[in-house]
């Protein structure tokens, strides 16, 4: 398989380190205002990119009919968008906050665990997500989509980083020096808390997720999530 690299830090290098490994080729790896060019040699590209270069990527991907991955965080105020585009171009595009199968169980988890707190008053949700001081958004792609999967499954509305109301869930986004990702769902009452958690210990999962998904959608159109690379639905 032949993949483009659309985003060349450090999860790019990592990304391309477990594709070679597992016998795959790189045609293109763009950075910052490299060109497009390698493109067109490409059976996949897989975009870990930064939010305002995002949109443009996986248009470029799409109106090329090349299949994108994306697990850019920070503009999905243009999702739909993208999804529109991949299904006029009869296109195949992945979008995940988190690769790992890990969060992918723990998303899982955190939808059924919501559905059974629901019913439950006393207990008042919150949430923490940590990474490194490189990250540009806050919330984390993957605490937006636990808190979407509490919302899904509850009478909370909406989240906030600060002074949350009674139907909307806080989140506490935190930033420390060299932390992969930890993600925290905490549901407390006055007599106990209850916590799920999730703790990153390097970038591998992500990239080999990312990977993973590359490899799935071969032969595919469509709009799919990790879910349906899982096989978690």
């Amino acid at each position: 398989m032949k993949i483009a690299l659309l985003g060349y830090g450090k999860m790019g290098k990592v990304i391309e380190r477990i594709a070679l490994e597992r016998g795959h080729e790189i045609v293109l790896r763009k950075s910052g205002k490299d060109t497009f060019e390698g493109l067109e040699h490409a059976d996949v590209a897989i975009d870990f990119s930064i939010p305002d270069a995002a949109v443009s990527n996986i248009s470029t991907c799409l109106d090329n009919n090349i299949p994108v991955i994306s697990g850019t965080t920070g503009w999905l105020e243009n999702y739909d968008k993208m999804v529109a585009l991949c299904q006029e171009k009869n296109g195949a595009f992945i979008y995940g906050s988190n690769f790992s199968l890990g969060v992918n169980i723990f998303f899982q988890l955190n939808d059924y665990l919501a559905k059974i707190m629901s019913n439950i008053g006393q207990y008042k949700v919150a949430m923490e997500e940590v990474h490194h001081t490189q990250k540009l958004d806050a919330p984390s792609g993957t605490a937006i989509t636990l808190a979407k999967g509490i919302i899904d499954n509850s009478d909370y509305s909406s989240w906030a980083l600060e002074n949350a109301k009674d139907d909307e869930i806080l989140i506490d986004a935190k930033r420390i020096e060299n932390v992969p990702g930890t993600h925290s769902v905490f549901y407390n009452s006055d007599v106990d808390t209850i916590e799920i958690k999730h703790i990153a210990h390097n970038r591998e999962g992500f990239a080999l997720g990312a990977v993973v998904a590359a490899e799935w959608i071969q032969g595919k159109k469509g709009v799919f999530t990790m879910k349906d690379v899982l096989d978690l639905k």
